[in-house]
């Protein structure tokens, strides 16, 4: 099994999201959270997946000099592309309400890249989902958004809260990459980099 062949490896999963630590645990991975501070800045001419890429690269740099040679760092970054355009994390109520209005009604793309660090190298895996809102009323949007505050979300919603219950009519793609790590892809990748 997984779990028993990375007991060689020190794993380091460097984010606080509690979505992606559960789902660690989930795996029957053993892991270290450890953190640093990242100004999320990427490049203007950056589209979807190549924002992900950088995101989740850049969240590497700051360990790179004090990595060990059993140390394996994951970073991650989910981003919602939408019509050409970036959704990140809602900085309030309007940001919120403005994101999923105009994601109502529409499909929008749900993008992870997960990078694996190791002292002398690195591995970039992404998903991508395509994930489809109902129409959604003014009044089931600002309800959301005030019981269940997802400012910490990309896209400001989170598929398993209430919004994904009552508002989401189709996906296509994996549902674990909406929550925030697509677990199928780093499950093989992890077995990849111990074999």
């Amino acid at each position: 099994m997984l779990s028993e062949k990375v007991k060689n490896f020190h794993i380091i999963l460097a984010s606080a999201s509690p979505r992606r630590q559960e789902f660690f645990k989930r795996l029957g991975l053993e892991f270290e959270v450890r953190l640093k501070p990242v100004e999320e800045i990427y490049p203007e001419h950056l589209k979807g997946v190549a924002i992900a890429n950088f995101l989740s690269r850049l969240k590497a740099k700051p360990f790179l000099p004090e990595l060990n040679s059993d140390d394996l760092l994951i970073t991650s970054d989910t981003v919602v592309w939408h019509k050409d355009k970036f959704l990140g994390k809602p900085e309030g109520e309007k940001q919120a309400y403005l994101m999923l209005k105009s994601m109502s009604g529409d499909w929008h793309e749900v993008i992870t890249s997960v990078c694996f660090t190791r002292a002398n190298d690195q591995i970039l895996i992404d998903s991508s989902t395509l994930v489809k809102f109902k129409d959604l009323t003014d009044e089931e949007i600002r309800h959301y958004i005030k019981e269940y505050k997802p400012f910490d979300k990309a896209g400001g919603y989170g598929i398993q809260d209430w919004i994904g219950l009552i508002g989401i009519e189709e996906i296509k793609g994996s549902y674990t990459n909406v929550v925030g790590l697509p677990t199928h892809l780093v499950y093989k990748t992890l077995k990849e980099i111990i074999d």
